[in-house]
């Protein structure tokens, strides 16, 4: 099974939801954990992996051959992301655009692209426990994750759960995370930001025929519970969880503590999330 762990927003417990229902499936279960929030990955501080291997991902980059150009425009004209420009005896590369599809080189009349390796980050990998952990980091100053996110996936062990904390918002890195995935759980808070990103987020695992189902953290913060839960009905999203708004919880998270770490008894309130998401794809 893979889980994905999203949100609307950031700042919901998108990523103490995905370590803690890790933390509850084991001894019993085998599973793998892939921290896809490749720009700020924080689930090593919980998890506490203990890194075996780093591999370094690039990411393919037009490079002309100005002996064959004949600056025709082909490339430019193909290029969906304006990657390319051509001008009067040059081609100009602006490879921050680049998504590295190959059109350019693929469709050249005069063979003069090649491709080039780009670094954009890293992928370390190694083992918290029986957990197979897994996660990226993306360079300072790399303005594209989905190629690093898509490298990553490529690590997924298809004999164990595989539990993805996805990055917050609804652009295209959420949507590389979530791709393949067979349920994603939706961390949201009853705040009115909380409801209305999380709109979106359910927007888009609908679009995406994605199941899902929805965790109110700080359940009892008391500023738009009842709406979160109206739009979850409205649109037959189940609420398959809650946690309650406690300073205990908090101060536990500070200190670089899981709730399980913290307070064992949520272990089989975790343990009941997951056996209602099998539940709902059975």
């Amino acid at each position: 099974m893979i889980i994905s762990v999203a949100s609307g927003k950031g700042g919901t417990g998108k990523t103490t939801v995905a370590v803690n229902l890790t933390l509850a499936l084991q001894p019993d279960h085998p599973v793998q954990f892939l921290d896809c929030d490749v720009e700020e990955p924080n689930a090593h501080f919980f998890l506490k992996p203990r890194i075996e291997e780093s591999r370094e991902v690039f990411t393919p980059i037009p490079e002309i051959d100005e002996r064959l150009c004949n600056y025709c425009g082909k490339c430019a004209e193909v290029c969906a992301y304006n990657a390319l420009a051509v001008v009067k005896g040059a081609v100009l590369v602006f490879s921050e655009l680049c998504h590295g599809c190959g059109a350019c080189s693929l469709l050249c009349p005069e063979k003069a692209i090649r491709e080039v390796g780009k670094r954009i980050g890293v992928i370390e990998s190694g083992r918290a426990g029986d957990i197979r952990f897994i996660h990226g980091r993306l360079d300072i100053g790399q303005a594209m994750s989905p190629p690093l996110i898509r490298a990553l996936k490529k690590n997924m062990d298809p004999s164990r759960t595989v539990v993805i904390d996805a990055p917050p918002g609804t652009s295209c890195p959420v949507i590389e995370s979530l791709k393949s995935s067979e349920f994603c759980l939706l961390v949201t808070e009853p705040t009115p930001f909380g409801r209305h990103d999380l709109e979106l987020a359910a927007g888009a695992a609908k679009e995406m025929k994605i199941p899902c189902g929805v965790v109110i953290n700080r359940a009892s913060l008391g500023c738009g519970d009842g709406e979160v839960r109206d739009f979850c009905t409205r649109e037959e999203i189940p609420v398959l969880m809650t946690i309650p708004f406690d300073r205990k919880i908090a101060e536990a998270y500070s200190r670089g503590q899981t709730i399980l770490e913290a307070f064992p008894v949520y272990r089989s309130a975790f343990l009941g999330l997951f056996e209602n998401i099998k539940k709902l794809l059975s």
